[in-house]
């Protein structure tokens, strides 16, 4: 671990993420650098279940990662806040939430699958909230690995500008170092011993430079400063080099941050290869506090406090809430403003966390990622701020649950208990909810698919211990317009002594393109007033709760009043919102209405001889096939050490095929046990949700 002296104790700071599809390996990646800055003292493995981020039964047992985790460490004198997140696109919430107070992010990446689903889904989600990025392109040892394949996949499918940085030493199971292309030297690490800094490889130093070339011109494209060097500097036909070393790492830095380029580094993190360097390129390349544009005129140690809460615990020792703070300094016993909900909160213990592991620690400032013991009521998303400077920061987004289970205890006196703990359950994950069905009188939890609602009822019986029983799992269905109706007319009078009610209304629906709710008054004449109009919308949005099909919610529909009547005495805001809501009931019941079901894209990777069985089987479920690709399977021995990227590996042994497919996310309940029946276990899926289409 090196050390370095500066001067601004937030520019040394670095808040940051590891993103990454299931299985890219950026766990392990999160635990070769807890290793190597010394926060740890022995490496954590997954399948093992000796991770330090991965902590909770669950995630040990199943060997995923499925809540977030917070962990510090130091490195080249810079502090390193670190949340290693979620992979499986069931917990993406967990990614939603953590993005929203990072400052930068590694996104990790399989260097033979390249760019995967959900890979891609948390990448359009850094990209909503402007998270520069480095990418490392991990598994550079496994058979089939290749970096120029894996950087085109992240250019075709994430339109970033790619700046590789680095060139590898040997392929595949000799994978053994890279050329630094910035700074042309060899990194080279032997089994067992510390990184080693040599001169670049006499075989590829023709390719090196041909590569720094490559570099150059691509950061000249986007960095006029570089354009201009690269312009009146001819290359040097020593070095090969028109660009001096410091001036395209402080371009690489600028474009970074900007996000017009993303670097692209390489290793292979479980044999601790290729760790180093993305540490040094963390603390190179991605911003402190002081770089966020949106928090850059508040992130002050002196100014008023501004603090978001991103995730609540429960603990056995009480409850969690983790915050990021944007400016000001917290410290133990402080009252602080829950801005959202108007509420004060005392601060009894302010906490570093190491997973699951915290030291309590007398204050945080600007820049901190802490937990706080003693708010009792403030939930995700809401902003911590100073009583006398309130202000309210954006809360991050939430998914709708498209999955159901009906939940009771199996014993009867345990039904106030198992309330509470599914009260507690979805106060921790905003993306579960709890309701009571109108019908039957089940309780029924709800959440983002099969495997997230599976956890939480393993938490009921772990965490809890509750014994319970889980029904069978129900996808939430939306109900939309078809064709529409006009003129639907609906009076509201209400008389039962003194004042009464009275709202006349016209209203006109219509299909509207997509998802969503469109409310529009034609009304002329003051024949409504405006506040009554207000009062319509709101009487429809709430008749939206539940269609004339099967109670579902309504979606993808225009509704526009067109006229209406008040009464001098009996007209009030309360009629007119109930004249909207029965009014666009009885519309809708004359519509022509159609039943959406949600649909996945699914990509499944089978072996080549059983292609024909999966598609099959897809075509059964309802799938419709958007697409199919080949991969060359491999020999089995690698090329030759330093040999070029992209260059030939061995002879073909067999293949795979990678399907995509939308199917209804009904028709995928169990569809991994049957996947690997018809597979004798080789194949594989992901999903990710594609939105709702019409069902049958």
């Amino acid at each position: 671990m090196r050390t370095r002296v500066t001067a601004d104790p937030l520019a040394v700071v670095r808040n940051l993420g590891v993103l990454a599809h299931v299985d890219a390996g950026k766990t392990t990646v999160t635990e070769r650098i807890l290793y190597l800055t010394g926060a740890t003292y022995k490496r954590g493995e997954v399948h093992d279940g000796t991770t330090v981020t991965d902590f909770d039964p669950q995630e040990r047992d199943r060997g995923i990662t499925i809540f977030a985790a917070a962990v510090s460490c130091d490195w080249d004198g810079h502090r390193i806040n670190l949340i290693d997140t979620p992979g499986h696109v069931d917990f993406s919430d967990e990614v939603e939430r953590s993005l929203r107070v990072l400052d930068g992010a590694v996104a990790v990446f399989d260097a033979v699958a390249g760019v995967e689903p959900q890979s891609e889904s948390v990448w359009r989600r850094a990209d909503r909230y402007g998270v520069p990025r480095v990418a490392f392109v991990n598994k550079m040892d496994r058979a089939g690995a290749d970096l120029d394949a894996a950087v085109a996949s992240i250019r075709a499918r994430l339109h970033p500008a790619p700046l590789v940085v680095q060139l590898p030493i040997g392929r595949e199971d000799g994978f053994r170092g890279v050329v630094d292309l910035v700074r042309m030297r060899a990194l080279v690490w032997d089994a067992g011993r510390p990184v080693r800094e040599e001169p670049v490889p006499r075989e590829l130093v023709e390719e090196a430079w041909r590569r720094r070339g490559l570099l150059e011109e691509a950061v000249a494209e986007l960095h006029p400063g570089v354009l201009e060097e690269f312009c009146a500097v001819p290359a040097d036909p020593a070095r090969g080099a028109a660009v001096s070393e410091a001036t395209l790492v402080r371009a690489l830095r600028e474009l970074t941050l900007a996000g017009t380029g993303v670097i692209v580094l390489c290793g292979a993190a479980y044999r601790d290869r290729g760790v180093e360097p993305l540490l040094d390129a963390v603390v190179a390349y991605l911003p402190s506090p002081l770089d966020v544009p949106a928090a850059a005129h508040a992130a002050d140690p002196a100014a008023p406090l501004v603090a978001l809460a991103f995730k609540v615990s429960a603990t056995a020792t009480g409850r969690l809430t983790y915050a990021r703070l944007y400016s000001g300094t917290l410290r133990k016993g402080d009252v602080v403003l829950d801005a959202g909900a108007g509420r004060t909160e005392r601060v009894g213990r302010i906490l570093r966390v190491q997973a699951d592991r915290h030291a309590e620690v007398d204050r945080a400032v600007a820049g901190d990622i802490v937990a706080l013991a003693g708010p009792r009521s403030a939930r995700a998303g809401a902003t911590l701020c100073a009583p006398d400077a309130p202000v309210v920061l954006e809360p991050p987004g939430s998914a709708e649950p498209v999955v159901s289970v009906a939940v009771e205890a199996r014993r009867s006196t345990d039904a106030g208990r198992l309330a509470a703990a599914l009260a507690r359950l979805a106060e921790e994950d905003p993306s579960l909810s709890v309701r009571a069905d109108a019908e039957t009188g089940q309780t029924l939890l709800s959440g983002m698919g099969e495997l997230h609602l599976e956890v939480a009822a393993e938490k009921l019986r772990r965490d809890h211990g509750l014994a319970v029983t889980v029904g069978r799992p129900q996808v939430a269905y939306r109900e939309t317009v078809a064709r529409g109706v006009s003129g639907v007319l609906y009076r509201h009078v209400k008389q039962d002594g003194g004042a009464g009610q009275f709202a006349h209304v016209v209203l006109d629906v219509e299909p509207l393109d997509g998802e969503g709710f469109e409310f529009r008054s034609s009304v002329t004449g003051g024949r409504v007033p405006r506040e009554y109009v207000r009062a319509v919308e709101a009487g429809c949005r709430d008749a939206l709760a539940a269609g004339p099909l099967g109670g579902h919610p309504v979606t993808g529909l225009r509704v526009t009043l067109t006229d209406g009547a008040t009464h001098p005495k009996d007209s009030s805001e309360l009629a007119f919102r109930a004249a909207g809501r029965l009014g666009l009931r009885e519309a809708l019941r004359s519509c022509a209405m159609a039943l959406l079901e949600p649909v996945a894209e699914v990509t499944v990777t089978v072996p080549d001889d059983a292609a024909g069985a999966v598609l099959g089987d897809l075509a059964a479920r309802r799938g419709r096939v958007s697409g199919s690709a080949t991969r060359a399977g491999t020999g089995p021995g690698p090329g030759p050490v330093g040999g070029p990227v992209g260059g030939p590996v061995g002879g073909t042994v067999g293949g795979t095929v990678v399907v995509t497919a939308v199917v209804p996310l009904a028709e995928l309940f169990g569809y991994a046990t049957r996947l690997r029946s018809r597979t004798q276990g080789r194949g594989t899926f992901t999903t990710r949700p594609a939105g709702y289409a019409p069902a049958p």
